[in-house]
């Protein structure tokens, strides 16, 4: 169709405006041809008439729909023009904050001001692998289309950045580098990527200054080219630099500086280092101070500095080089401060002692008096002769300027050249990426020679630009056999011409620079008079004769030609060079070593490397005079010819970088500017030629899908192509709009906006017609329904009246019915009131005269009981008195007759004392009195015996008559008080009658009282029962409340509680997950360690002729868990031969730390035993003297007991011998190699130990044997002195009065008390060791209740995140310590075990030996005289015991069948699941049954290695690796269930529990294999990963699962030149095949249910990982169609988890944030309401990523809406509490913690058959 034809009411264009370059406007009515006007109507809201071009009649432009607005890729833009362009940059970069967008080939970077969070590892994870335009457009997406080209066609790359000063070119490439360091690697451990990106902050310090545009701008080009070896991995780069701004060096204009090196010298000047430099601020420096701007906002230049310094240690610029470059930086400031005094017009002098010329001196190395001189003189030669000439204080300035700026060119040259030998490598390089970071096109008010050059530049650039873009066209139109006429576009190669060509302007320049007077004058006459009007580029000011224009391709720039020729020359004079090559700093002379030689191949490519043009004298040779005179100019143009080499024999990939604003603020866009800069940089360029051609292209599929409504159904074909072709025929009538290519259409200008019109319109009018017919239906329903209401109203109305009429009638009759019976209830209630107060009159006064009568019997009843009391109370107490007489005077007398007898025992005392010193010796006597002593001990016990009986007798009866008398005590004192209340009742009743009287009288009134107080209460009951009521109310009320708020705070613990346990789960879970990472990255550094010494070997031991290789299953030190093989317990006794000194085992930490702990504990163990025999030998001491104190008491037993103490003394001291012999072993070998376990200083210092303990054990029973018969015959002779019955004590006295027996009795009892008091004293001395040992525990407990009291403080004042985090910390430190003091116990417990087992085996074997003792003792005649019959014996069938047996030779056969050569496959399809654990543990359990430990540590050990060797060999087979992690898991369980630990032995059988290990603790292997089992697991993931990770885009998010849900846009270029072939589309289909193939491979492996479990919940969150990643990196996946086509891909996946019962494995939750993240692309996003309801919905994402998704939605259909800007504003303030990630992308490459719970096997282990096919027959079944 004609392009007039668009041009209808409403269609929307752009026109030119002065402020924003272009505005939309919208046609009020059609355009005809031949209309002058078009009325439009602004976005504004203003009227305009539009006036055409009369000579052009040009219409305005047409804008895009609005589903074509924000496209990542301009050329997928139905109209190509200007302002689409501008409109869709700033859409994306003010809307949808996206900073990056495709134009073609070129990629489009404005710089937002702002750091933003897309170039972290994530990011680069997932761009990397990906194809170019499935992506958004990134930095990354370049630099990986790069990459994979350079693999891919094994052709250089180039990565062109420029734009102007501010773009952010340098932060690009910055970013590109990155990439290639991240995602290549280095190829060698020199960690070359970082010295690439360490070379960075060295070249932006010495080459990077502020201007008034950028705070970090560029002053030179460069171009980085990075080297990669065969296997495409970082070995190197080179860096070429061009046309370093040296004027910069000695002059900055207003706000601007120098470069950055100098500021960061003077930051750090306070350093010890730089104190010899003697620098000071940055504005006491002329060189530093000119822009008045020394500080950058929020720029640390000490910290900078830093940086630098630690970038050039690590490209190994050693320290001296590095002062030395900061000596001559320092040197280039001291140089600027020097000043000259003018002596005339032609001479000029320096100050005597300048003090600025002699630090520069002192620096240099260079003499005083020499530079002085001629920093005020030169020298001018003839061909006769040389003479010097003062020159003028301007002269000597200017040479002083270009003296600092060619030393600092010379500086920057060398470090340049240090920095490339830095990163040079000695491999050889394959192929390289160059990285072009170059200024962009320069225009200012005043521009100089350094503008020309740039511009120069960018002139060669845009041509090779112009020519790549041109030639992609071609090659597409070519390769889809499209015709194709030559497109006209700008070329520039007259301008080129211009410039360098013959007699151009550099040529004339170059020409003028050698002519002795030439000036800038003359050499502009010189361009007028060659190029003005002859050149239509080149142009003369009106104004000016002392300038120049030229027409670039980006526009016009005028150029003053003053100052040309002084910087095309760089003049510096030759003798102050000559003075600095003489310098005794030994670094100088090396900048000015290049002015010797000729130009390296380096140095020819770095054109920013100056030459110096000093005047040869005579004895100069000639070639140097020739180097001088190469300019500057002439320099830039070799270097550009080089460059432009580079890039053409390269893939050129193009970033154009904008500058949004001059003000730097962020994502603020500057439509002038932007414009200006995509004129200069090329894009429109771009576009212009995309448009003149055929730029929108679409494949037949998607034409047919996007344009499908178009088609009638007859008109669809089973071809597509013909299809298409015959629909666009029928469309579009012109044919030139359109070409047919092999596998695309091509569509011109403005076609696709046609199409999408007609079928926006078809669209519409489909959606009128539903709307037609859904609201007559609905209306037609609204009818229906009202006339069923109105129907039902009637209908229920009649009856109502019918009720209201019925309901009358019952009333009337009802109320009659009610009159009547009131009438006789209120006569009956009348007549009821009058008799019962009648009957109640009569029974008040019966009642009062029956009571009158009552009272007056029970007073006379009364009296006559009191006075019989009174009497009998008199005669008993004189009864008493007399008694008590009588029983004093008894007891006087008795008194009396006992001191008379007690005088008479005396007498007889004294004279059996002399009767025992006359019989003295009697030892008859003696032993006959101790004889009736034993009896009457005897007699004495059963006297006691009968004593407690009448005792017991005694004080029942005394307390029986105690009762009693406190008894008639009471009664006495009652009587009394009776007495006296009968007295006062007497004068009461007297006082009663009285007020009988007045009571009657009072009655009465009472009466009439009571009435009225009766009434009153009554109402006041009436109103407390209302309050009452309303109480009660109250009451049930807050009861309710009560209960209702007991019910929120129950639920509210309860929910915290749920927190707590969930926080402390996922505080479990990451414990776990770090130590299973670290675990990860151990394996990961095992594997590179194993490599890294196959390297080794390979390099070292080079294979001689006829030498064999060893069997690789022999190797013995292959992993780090060979330590375990090395583990001794405390018992083991046999020595392991010693190995050569040569192979020390590595230091293995954890054991070194338990060998450590356990030589503590032995310490501490030591110093008890100390202190228990000290405490022994002090008592034994104590016993001796109190054993020489006593009087010799029976000679045979005191021997014997003196024996033993002497046998116990000599025992004590032997073993306080032993142990400070072991006191010394330790303190001499205290290395842990020697008390390791099963070293021979630990096992003597163990079986010494266990000696002792039980020589210990012995003296201690034989100690208490001792004591207890000691304290048995104490007892015996120990007298009873209880005076209890004097009768029995005189009987005694009187049968010992003639033998001497008390002198024996009271020795025994001295004795006897003195051996209590020794008791009681060590009983004493054990209670106050127990009472300061509690004493002890309850200060730790004091110390750790205040330590908990302060903890909880800190805890409360702490902000409640924190508080948790703490109470966290705290709880698990006390579960740490909890857990050591456990495991130590443990290790006791297994001492004791081991202890006992040793016991066990030594009474084992003594028991064997008394066996065969007794076999001995039979006779041989016996055994030979005995008949030998013949005995059938039946076979009986051998009872299996589950184990295998095998010699220790077959093991390495044994590992190599069983897990080398096996095949998984066979395995698991043939044989029971786990098979191979089951055998290896049988052939443990036989090992352990032998109690072999070699065998049983070599065995487990082979058996790890090998599956490690099998892992890393297969280890990307999934079927390999899921074997041997489900036959590790196998083999850990069968290793805990026959432990013999009681927690795992709960679903043993008792056969099974017979199976349990009964030698060796295998809990060390158990932790072994447990690790071993985690790097299984994660292997499997990552393959699992590998695997899944090509399907799940595609699957996913990319094939239309529900065919014509998802329309397609049209695609920009990038889509359809993909860097990889389409391969091959997956869909989801694939990925539930693939998820199907995994669960019965895992199932037919046997694999653990749960672990099952976490490996598919592993698997889906990969899944719902890497599919959100690729969501949220793709625009065009962000719409309302894809989020239905995500929902039902994930409701595919649930479905797949019911089908195989995984619903509780946790995998549907690892979808949530892919399912909220389609939700939030279905739902509504206008209102408040939606916000909220997207916050509340989307809790799995974060912030970023809502917000990310909101800002990439983009319609699909011109029904669907955009997101306003005001509504992601609103979302982000309404999520701005929530605490959560600011990452963007979610972790794919996260493993969850996994754990393997105990599953213990129900298969007994003597069934088990071994297969012949394994090739185990050497194993025999026992």
């Amino acid at each position: 169709m004609a392009a007039s034809e668009l041009y209808t009411k409403f269609a929307r264009v752009w026109i030119p405006d002065p402020e924003e370059v272009w505005k939309s406007a919208e046609l009020l009515k059609d355009y005809k041809p031949g209309d002058k006007v078009l009325l439009l109507h602004l976005e504004e809201g203003k009227d305009l008439e539009y006036r055409l071009d009369p000579k052009t009649k040009e219409l305005p432009h047409l804008r895009n729909p609005d589903i074509l607005v924000g496209e990542n890729d301009l050329t997928a833009l139905s109209y190509l023009h200007e302002p689409a362009v501008l409109h869709n940059l700033r859409v994306r970069f003010i809307d949808s904050k996206l900073i990056y967008t495709y134009c073609g080939i070129v990629l489009v970077a404005i710089n937002p001001y702002e750091q933003l969070p897309i170039y972290g590892e994530d990011i680069i994870n997932a761009y990397s692998g990906q194809n170019m335009g499935d992506m958004d457009p990134h930095i990354f997406a370049v630099a990986e289309e790069a990459y994979k080209q350079m693999a891919r066609d094994e052709r250089n790359q180039s990565i062109i950045v420029s734009g102007e000063s501010g773009a952010g070119k340098t932060v690009s490439a910055k970013y590109a580098m990155r990439y290639f360091a991240t995602v290549s690697g280095s190829a060698s451990e020199a960690n070359v990527e970082e010295k690439v990106l360490a070379s960075n902050p060295i070249m932006e310090s010495i080459g990077n200054a502020k201007t008034t545009r950028n705070d970090n701008s560029s002053r030179f080009g460069k171009y980085i080219e990075i080297g990669f070896d065969k296997r495409y991995r970082i070995i190197g780069a080179n860096m070429r630099t061009y046309l370093l701004e040296k004027s910069r060096v000695v002059f900055q204009a207003e706000e601007e500086r120098n470069y950055h090196i100098f500021y960061q010298l003077c930051a750090s000047a306070k350093l010890p280092e730089f104190k010899m430099l003697r620098l000071g601020n940055a504005d006491s420096f002329h060189y530093t101070k000119q822009g008045g701007s020394p500080m950058i906002e929020g720029v640390d230049d000490a910290k900078e500095m830093a940086h630098t310094r630690q970038a050039c240690s690590l490209l190994g610029i050693s320290e001296s080089y590095q002062m030395g470059i900061f000596r001559i930086l320092a040197g280039i400031l001291h140089l600027g401060n020097v000043g000259f005094a003018s002596r005339d017009s032609d001479s000029c002098t320096i100050p005597p002692k300048h003090e600025p010329l002699i630090t520069f001196c002192d620096l240099m190395g260079v003499d005083y008096e020499e530079m002085c001189h001629w920093l005020c003189h030169r020298k001018l030669a003839t061909a006769t002769e040389t003479y010097i000439k003062p020159i003028s204080k301007l002269q000597a300035t200017n040479a002083r300027d270009a003296l600092a700026k060619h030393i600092y060119a010379k500086l920057f040259s060398w470090i340049v050249d240090h920095v490339n030998q830095a990163l040079h490598s000695a491999v050889k390089q394959h192929s390289f990426i160059g990285v072009l970071d170059i200024y962009g096109f320069e225009t200012f008010e005043i521009n100089s020679f350094e503008q020309f050059c740039i511009n120069y530049a960018n002139e060669k650039l845009q041509q090779q630009f112009n020519m790549h873009v041109f030639k992609l066209e071609q090659e597409e139109y070519m390769k889809e056999q499209i015709p194709w006429t030559l497109i006209d576009f700008y070329d520039n190669q007259p301008c080129i011409n211009l410039i360098e060509s013959k007699l151009g302007i550099l040529d004339l320049l170059d020409e003028e620079c050698k002519m002795p007077k030439g000036t800038d004058d003359t050499w502009a006459q010189k361009l007028y008079n060659t190029h003005l009007n002859k050149c239509a580029l080149f142009e003369k000011p009106r104004m000016s004769n002392k300038a120049f224009i030229i027409k670039h391709f980006a526009d016009k720039v005028e150029y003053q030609c003053e100052g040309f020729l002084e910087k095309n020359k760089d003049t510096v004079f030759e003798e102050q060079i000559n003075v600095l090559k003489s310098s005794k700093f030994k670094m100088l002379p090396e900048l000015f070593q290049d002015d010797e030689k000729a130009i390296s191949p380096t140095s020819a490519t770095s054109s920013g490397r100056t030459r110096v043009p000093v005047k040869p004298t005579k004895s100069r040779p000639g070639q140097m005079a020739k180097e001088h005179k190469k300019t500057v100019g002439h320099q830039f143009r070799n270097s550009l010819h080089l460059l432009m080499e580079t890039l053409n024999a390269t893939t050129p990939h193009y970033v154009r970088c904008i500058k949004p604003n001059d003000f730097k603020f962020p994502f603020t866009f500057d439509e002038k500017r932007a414009v200006q800069q995509l004129r200069a940089c090329g894009v429109l360029e771009t576009i212009r030629i995309s448009a003149a051609g055929f730029p929108s292209r679409w494949t037949y599929q998607e034409f047919f899908s996007r344009y499908r409504v178009l088609m009638k159904q007859k008109d669809v074909l089973g071809d597509r192509k013909q299809t298409c072709k015959n629909v666009l025929e029928k469309l579009i009538l012109d044919k030139d709009k359109y070409q047919f290519g092999k596998t695309k259409i091509f569509f011109r200008a403005g076609q696709v906006a046609y199409l999408e019109k007609l079928r926006a319109d078809k669209l519409r009018a489909a959606c009128i017609r539903i709307q037609k017919t859904i609201r007559g239906w609905l209306l037609r329903k609204k009818y229906l329904c009202m006339q069923r209401a109105a129907i039902t109203v009637q209908r229920y109305v009649r009856g109502y009246q019918a009720r209201c009429y019925a309901k009358f009638l019952r009333r009337t009759k009802a109320a009659t019915t009610i009159q009547k019976y009131w009438r006789m209830y209120v006569v009956r209630r009348k007549y009821k009131i009058r008799r019962a107060a009648t009957i109640v009159l009569q029974s008040y006064l019966r009642g009062y005269l029956a009571r009158n009568r009552y009272r007056k019997i029970l007073r006379e009843h009364k009296a006559v009981i009191i006075q019989k009391r009174v009497r009998g109370w008199l005669a008993r107490t004189h009864y008493k008195r007399t008694m008590q007489a009588i029983i004093y005077l008894q007891c006087c007398f008795r008194r009396m007759m006992a001191k008379r007898e007690l005088k008479k025992l005396k007498i007889e005392a004294r004279s059996v004392e002399r009767y025992k010193k006359l019989h003295i010796g009697m030892e008859n006597k003696i032993m006959q009195l101790q004889r009736k002593v034993d009896e009457q001990n005897k007699d004495y016990k059963c006297l006691m015996e009968k004593l407690t009986n009448l005792e017991g007798v005694y004080n029942s009866e005394t307390e029986k008559l105690r009762n009693d008398v406190e008894r008639l005590q009471l009664s006495e004192e009652e009587a009394k008080v009776a007495t006296g209340r009968v007295l006062s009742l007497q004068e009461e009743i007297a006082k009663l009658r009285k007020d009988l009287e007045q009571t009657r009288s009072e009655k009465k009134s009472i009466e009439e009282r009571a009435d009225k107080y009766k009434q009153e209460t009554e109402q006041l009951v009436s109103t407390l029962k209302e309050e009452n009521t309303l109480l009660k109310q109250e009451k049930e009320t807050l009861n309710h409340l009560i209960v209702e708020q007991a019910k929120e705070m129950t639920e509210t613990m309860e929910r915290k509680l749920v927190e707590e346990t969930k926080q402390l789960e996922l505080d479990l879970n990451d414990e776990r997950l770090r130590y299973q990472n670290l675990l990860n990255e151990f394996s990961r550094l095992e594997e590179r360690y194993d490599d890294l010494k196959e390297e080794m070997t390979l390099m070292l031991n080079v294979p001689k002729p006829g030498h064999k290789r060893t069997d690789s299953t022999h190797s013995s030190n292959e992993s780090e868990y060979t330590f375990s093989s090395e583990f001794a317990e405390t018992e083991d006794i046999a020595p392991r031969t010693e190995e050569p000194s040569e192979k020390k085992v590595p230091l293995d930490m954890s054991l070194f730390l338990k060998l450590q702990k356990r030589v503590t504990e032995l310490e501490q163990e030591k110093q008890i035993m100390q202190d228990e025999l000290d405490r022994k030998e002090e008592q034994m001491f104590r016993s001796k003297a109190k054993e020489e104190e006593r009087p010799p008491i029976r000679g045979a037993e005191l021997e014997y007991e003196s024996l033993k103490r002497q046998e116990l003394e000599s025992e004590n001291k032997k073993l306080k011998n032993e142990l400070n012999e072991l006191r010394k072993a330790l303190s001499e070998k205290s290395a842990p190699e020697v008390t390791a376990p099963g070293a021979p200083a630990y096992r003597v210092l163990m079986e010494q130990l266990t000696s002792v303990s039980e020589e210990l054990d012995v003296r201690k029973e034989e100690v208490l044997i001792l004591r207890s018969q000691l304290v048995s015959q104490k007892e015996a002779i120990q007298p009873k002195n209880t005076m209890t019955d004097s009768t029995i004590l005189l009987e005694d006295v009187q049968k010992m009065k003639d033998k001497g027996e008390i002198a024996q009795a009271y020795i025994g009892l001295k004795e006897t008390n003195r051996l209590l008091e020794s008791q009681l004293q060590s009983q004493k001395r054990s209670h106050e060791n127990e009472a300061e040992a509690l004493r002890g525990e309850i200060q730790s407990l004091k110390e750790e209740n205040n330590r908990q009291q302060q903890l909880l403080a800190q805890n409360l004042q702490l902000p409640p995140e924190a508080r948790i985090e703490a109470s966290l910390q705290h709880e698990i430190t006390r579960l740490t310590n909890e857990n050591l003091d456990l495991m130590e116990q443990l290790e006791k417990q297994d001492k004791t075990v081991r202890k006992l087992k040793k016991q066990l085996k030594v009474f084992a074997k003594k028991i064997g030996e008394l066996e065969v003792g007794q076999m001995e003792n039979i006779s041989p005649g016996q055994i030979i005289d005995e008949p030998i019959r013949p005995v059938n014996i039946p076979r009986k069938e051998k009872d299996f015991q589950g184990m295998l047996e095998y010699k220790r030779e077959d093991e390495q056969k044994l590992v190599k069948n069983l897990i080398l050569e096996l095949k998984p496959r066979g395995v698991a399809v043939n044989l029971i699941p786990g098979l191979p654990a089951y055998i290896l543990f049988m052939c443990v359990r036989h090992a352990d049954y032998l109690n072999d430990d070699q065998k049983v540590r070599s065995l487990l050990t082979s058996t790890i290695n090998s599956i490690k060797k099998v892992l890393k060999k297969r280890g990307d087979d999934f079927e390999t690796v899921s074997f041997w992690l489900s036959n590790t898991c196998r083999f850990l369980h069968c290793l805990k269930q026959y432990s013999g630990e009681e927690g795992f032995m709960k679903h043993n059988t008792s056969r099974q529990n017979e199976h349990c290990l009964t030698n060796f603790d295998l809990a060390e292997y158990r932790q072994v294999l447990s690790d071993l089992a985690i790097q299984i697991y994660q292997q499997l993931v990552r393959v699992l990963e590998n695997i899944l990770q090509p399907m799940i885009v595609s699957g996913m998010l990319e094939h239309e699962t529900i065919q014509g849900v998802s329309g397609v846009k049209p695609t920009g270029l990038r889509k359809r030149t993909s860097s990889i072939a389409d391969e091959g589309t997956y869909t989801l289909d694939s990925i539930l095949r693939q998820l199907n193939s995994f669960h019965s491979v895992m199932c037919q492996h046997g694999m653990d249910p749960e672990l099952i479990k976490q490996v598919v919940k592993q698997m889906f969150y990969i899944v719902g990982a890497i599919t959100l990643n690729n969501l949220l990196l793709r625009k065009d996946m962000c719409s309302w169609s894809k989020g239905m086509q995500i929902r039902y891909n994930v409701s595919q996946l649930e479905e797949w988890l019911r089908d195989k019962n995984l619903m509780n494995s946790g995998a549907k939750e690892t979808l949530e944030p892919l399912i909220q993240a389609a939700q939030l692309l279905q739902v509504k996003k206008k209102t408040d309401d939606d916000a909220e309801a997207i916050c509340s919905m989307c809790n799995a994402l974060t912030t970023a990523q809502i917000v990310k998704v909101l800002n990439l939605y983009t319609p699909v259909n011109e029904f669907e809406e955009r997101v306003s800007v005001s509504f992601i504003r609103t979302i982000q303030m309404r999520l701005r509490d929530r605490k959560d990630s600011p990452q963007l992308l979610m972790d794919a490459k996260h493993i969850f913690p996994v754990t393997f719970p105990f599953n213990p096997s129900s298969l007994a282990l003597e069934t088990i058959q071994i297969p012949a096919s394994l090739g185990l027959g050497f194993i025999a079944r026992v």
